[in-house]
């Protein structure tokens, strides 16, 4: 078991003493791979941390500030296990709904919200069903996603559609480097044969634009590093160190440039 340790700065989890922490250990385990977290769980001075794949506070950092969430509807789309909801229930939502169509991502959000015991929704849906879901929200996050949907512009679409009218979309994808109106169409691209198109900033804004947003404003671009995401006890597989050309690790394995990520926030 692994101690918590200061270097680490996952939502933390305090544990009751009738629970037997190492039984909470082992069935953290057996939830693996944990991509998104950390997750640090105490009881007294000892604990252990789920040390996730990606070091995602990184990430939550950068974007946190960038819409005030305090008494709106909020959700997150493509939410994995649900790490990105708790970090945002410190602003306090009126709110929080997940989405996300992962069974294992879903076990992984109710074990730890058994814990937690938020008030946060997961819905075992994807980001086509915001089309007809029975709600519009204030503000939408979706970290992660639209490089993985073979119609971009249907699920810019359909994020528009999720949103109220002056709704605002963070939203955060790989960018391809260029000043032209482009996208790259890898066949296979950092060991990921689910990448369809990555887009230059003038591509993602024509995209956007043509969805019906008014607004497609960076906010951030940021290289992925292998101190945010990097292999641990807690993944099944490799990571992004195996992605990258072992010779030159400006480019992918592939041969084309490293990740670059775009943050951007869109208007309705």
């Amino acid at each position: 078991m692994t101690r918590c340790e200061g270097t680490h700065r996952g939502v933390p989890i305090d544990l009751p003493a009738h629970l037997s922490l190492e039984q909470v250990y082992h069935e953290a385990l057996k939830l693996k791979p944990w991509r998104k977290g950390p997750f640090c769980f105490h009881q007294g001075d000892c604990g252990f941390c789920i040390d996730s794949e990606w070091q995602s506070y990184m990430k939550w950092d950068l974007i946190k500030g960038a819409v005030g969430l305090e008494g709106l509807e909020v959700a997150d789309i493509g939410c994995n296990n649900g790490y990105y909801l708790f970090c945002m229930q410190e602003q306090q939502p009126k709110s929080l709904v997940g989405f996300d169509p992962s069974a294992l991502y879903a076990k992984q959000f109710k074990w730890l919200n058994s814990f937690l015991k938020t008030s946060i929704v997961y819905e075992s849906l994807g980001v086509e069903d915001l089309r007809t879901y029975a709600k519009r929200f204030d503000v939408l996050f979706c970290l992660g996603v639209l490089y993985h949907r073979k119609d971009p512009h249907s699920t810019l679409k359909a994020l528009f559609m999720g949103l109220k009218p002056s709704g605002v979309l963070v939203l955060d994808t790989l960018i391809f480097d260029s000043p032209l109106e482009v996208a790259l169409c890898p066949s296979i691209y950092a060991k990921m044969s689910n990448v369809y198109f990555i887009p230059s900033v003038k591509a993602l804004q024509n995209w956007a634009f043509k969805a019906g947003f008014k607004e497609c404003t960076p906010l951030a671009f940021k290289s992925t590093t292998t101190k945010e995401q990097r292999q641990t006890p807690w993944i099944e597989g490799l990571s992004l160190e195996a992605f990258l050309d072992p010779l030159d690790p400006t480019k992918s394995i592939e041969g084309y440039p490293a990740p670059l990520r775009g943050y951007f926030i869109l208007r309705k």
